[in-house]
């Protein structure tokens, strides 16, 4: 029996970027649900439980940093993998960044990044 799809939930306030992502993890292999706002996102991961989140920092609404600290208050996603990805160098970000599985910049690399996202995955299954 096949193992089922690991799901991805991408967030990115650039639709350009959410296609581009969207394409690249269902090439491989993952299902992928998308949100283009910060306030979205919450309501989102609890609706679809992801296996993990690709998370853009800077979006509208509230940014990923808080996004990141609303997650692990929910019972069902204090787990889940969170991928940070953001134009922004990790050092001049002011918010924290210690609860996250990794940290990407743009640009990327999108095969990288499924792997990353991929690892993390293991990662999390290990703990």
């Amino acid at each position: 029996m096949t193992p089922p799809e690991p799901h991805v939930l991408v967030v990115d306030d650039d639709p350009v970027i959410v296609r581009l992502l969207e394409l690249n993890f269902r090439l491989g292999g993952f299902r992928v649900s998308s949100a283009t706002r910060g306030d979205q996102v919450i309501a989102r991961a609890v609706e679809l439980a992801p296996d993990a989140i690709v998370l853009d920092v800077t979006l509208p609404g509230i940014d990923g940093f808080e996004v990141c600290r609303r997650l692990r208050q929910e019972p069902g996603l204090v787990h889940v993998p969170v991928v940070l990805l953001t134009a922004h160098p990790q050092d001049e970000l002011s918010g924290d960044v210690s609860d996250i599985a990794a940290y990407v910049t743009k640009p990327f690399d999108p095969e990288g990044l499924v792997a990353t996202v991929r690892q993390a995955l293991v990662d999390e299954d290990v703990s």
